[in-house]
Parts: structure tokens; sequence; C-alpha cells
């Protein structure tokens, strides 16, 4: 897979290439339809994790929420092989609805995608629609990897590179975005993956997350494995935009 010639930005993500960018006195990421970013943070590179400070405003967010929130559902999963609902049951306990930039009549989920296929320099007809995701006082999602190794879940017609959340809502106590493997494979082997460990990234409405489940040469980072930690007071909202390798269709999503 051409991962390099299809996705520039994964291949040149290094320090001097973000040093440069925060440098800049003019980002390549302003018009007059889109919001500048004034900060783009690295908070790892392994995984490769970039944070955008006032991605959205409270504005966007607060109608992102009111357009999901009628449809919300219980989240699902999809399945190894073996696996059945029955024994992944508490794994992801959160309700989501999946919302693409043309459902949404108010026309913020448009500005955001064409934000991010901006900062990730991905085109936006690589990604998925929305799924916009509520956690409420004890909900969660174990550690997972977004990309899906073939000899786990069966020949993929295309992969997931990168995961892009945009937090919508602030939350009291946890709801941390968590990265066990930060900075490399160093958790015990008998880690728990319920644990909410590592690298953690506390939701701040209108910040957004980037971080890349692929190497370059197209295989799955493992340092990618990630999960949502317990809500303990509050609610959180996020709204997730999974990014493939290849042109997604209505029938894809």
């Amino acid at each position: 897979m051409e991962v390099c010639s299809l996705f520039p930005f994964l291949c040149i993500l290094d320090r001097k290439f973000i040093d440069d960018i925060q440098k800049s006195s003019s980002l390549p990421l302003c018009s007059p339809r889109l919001l500048c970013f004034v900060h783009i943070q690295v908070l790892s590179w392994k995984p490769r994790a970039l944070y955008f400070p006032n991605f959205a405003t409270a504005e966007q967010c607060e109608s992102i929420i009111s357009s999901a929130k009628p449809r919300l559902k219980p989240s699902t999963l999809a399945l190894r092989k073996g696996e059945t609902d029955e024994t992944t049951k508490g794994v992801r306990t959160s309700s989501g609805v999946f919302l693409s930039a043309s459902e949404d009549v108010t026309g913020v989920l448009d500005v955001i995608e064409e934000k991010i296929a901006r900062a990730t320099m991905i085109p936006k007809s690589h990604g998925e629609a929305f799924n916009i995701l509520r956690y409420e006082i004890g909900q969660k999602y174990d550690s997972h990897y977004d990309a899906f190794n073939p000899s786990e879940y069966g020949p993929q017609k295309s992969q997931r590179v990168a995961s892009f959340l945009l937090y919508l809502s602030d939350v009291e106590v946890g709801g941390d975005t968590m990265f066990p493997f930060e900075n490399g494979m160093n958790v015990p082997e008998n880690y728990d993956f319920k644990e909410c460990i590592g690298l953690k990234v506390k939701p701040r409405q209108g910040d957004g997350l980037l971080f890349y489940s692929l190497f370059p040469n197209g295989t799955i980072d493992p340092t990618s494995l990630h999960g949502s930690c317990p809500v303990t007071r509050g609610e959180k909202w996020v709204a997730t935009k999974w990014i493939r390798d290849q042109e997604q269709s209505d029938a894809d999503e």
C-alpha cells in the first residue's frame, strides 16, 4: 500500500516539520470560511498524536450535540473472529450515532470535516461518517485499535489510517482518552485492558485530537492502542472521524 504517496502528512510528520509549522506566522490552514489554527501541540511520537486546541467553537459543538441527541443508540463493536455480542458485553458502553456532513442541515459538520481534511492533508472523501458519541457516568471503551488487523477481522477493503476526535463537551471527572503504550511497548504482560494508564488526554470542549493507526509502510502501529476511561462525574460528548486509505462511499459507511 503506497501510504506515503496518498497521504504525505503521514510520512513527513516529524519534529522539524511540526517545529516549522509552530514557528510560522502564516499557517496554511486558514481561509475565510475556516477558523485558523493557533496551536498544534505534539503530545507523543509513540504513538504519533497531535492536539489542536480550539479546533471548534462552543456553538459548533452544541449544534452537533443537538443534532445527534435524538438519534442515539447503544454503541456497537466490530467483532473479531470467535467473538460474540455476549463475550464482548461491557467493552464499549457508550451510545452514539453516525452522521455524515450531508445529513447535517446546519452545515456545521461540513465545516468541521473540511478543517479535518486540511489538518490531516487527507481528502475528506477518505473519511467515514462522523460517529457522535455520548458517555454517561460509568460508561467507557476498553483499550482497542481503530485499524482492523486482517488476521483477527478477516480481509479488509480499506484500512483506517488515522482518527480525529473532536471533544464536544468538557467532562468534570474521568472520560480521558488514554494510550497505555505511550513511548513504546512498556506495559507489563499482565496489563488489564480495562485500566486507564499511560498518556491521558482530558476532554475539553472544542479541542481536537489526531492520532495515526498506521506506520508509513501501511502496517498497524502497536502503540496506537487506546481507550476511553470511565466518566465518573459529568457527561462526555465526542465526534470521531475515522480516516481511511481509500475513498469512502455511502455503502462503505
